[in-house]
């Protein structure tokens, strides 16, 4: 079951209730945190459900922060969901914040999944996301599963892509991230945008 369709009620009382799990709910894919945990008892499945669930409520209320005003303002809300977002991942993800005129948030999406060192973004995805989305800017991200919060040259050449193709339909990159363990970079505070 995918938690991000369930509504915050039913996230809630998931959360609290007795058993950990409403006896009429499918199991939910929770292997990534037992497999952690290096057992598969039911209380060791349920914690897990549990933290998967306080997962999910915790980014939902980090991306309403990041709504209620310019992102750029909440830059420890933006650094905290991007953490949590990225936290249990084994594998690089490509994340694209999506941004109004005034920099608050439309949607954010995992655009590209790759693999434990790279992920292929493509240009053209991000221009046809900002477009249907009616977005002004927007800001990206990527994790180093490895735990390097370094910006390689291949990542600065990306960005400089993103941006040339992006200008042709007057959409700006504020922001690019690299997330790795608890650190995130900044392109714009390290001038690389």
């Amino acid at each position: 079951m995918n938690m991000s369709a369930l509504s915050r009620v039913d996230l809630v009382s998931e959360l609290l209730s007795p058993t950990g799990c409403p006896l009429s709910a499918p199991p939910w894919h929770t292997s990534d945190v037992v497999a952690t945990m290096g057992t598969n008892s039911t209380a060791d499945i349920m914690l897990a459900r549990r933290l998967e669930v306080a997962r999910e409520l915790l980014l939902r209320d980090l991306q309403e922060q990041m709504r209620s005003g310019p992102v750029m303002d909440s830059p420890q809300a933006l650094s905290d969901w991007l953490r949590l977002y990225c936290a249990h991942l084994e594998y690089e993800v490509f994340l694209v914040l999506y941004l109004d005129a005034h920099h608050h948030l439309i949607e954010a999406e995992e655009l590209f999944r790759g693999s434990l060192t790279q992920t292929a973004v493509y240009p053209r995805e991000l221009v046809k996301g900002a477009l249907s989305r009616n977005a002004a800017a927007l800001a990206v991200a990527h994790n180093h599963p490895s735990g390097k919060a370094e910006a390689s040259r291949a990542d600065e050449l990306l960005t400089q892509t993103l941006k040339s193709a992006l200008s042709l339909v007057d959409v700006r990159v504020i922001d690019h991230f690299v997330v790795a363990g608890d650190r995130v970079l900044s392109f714009a505070e390290h001038g690389l945008i």
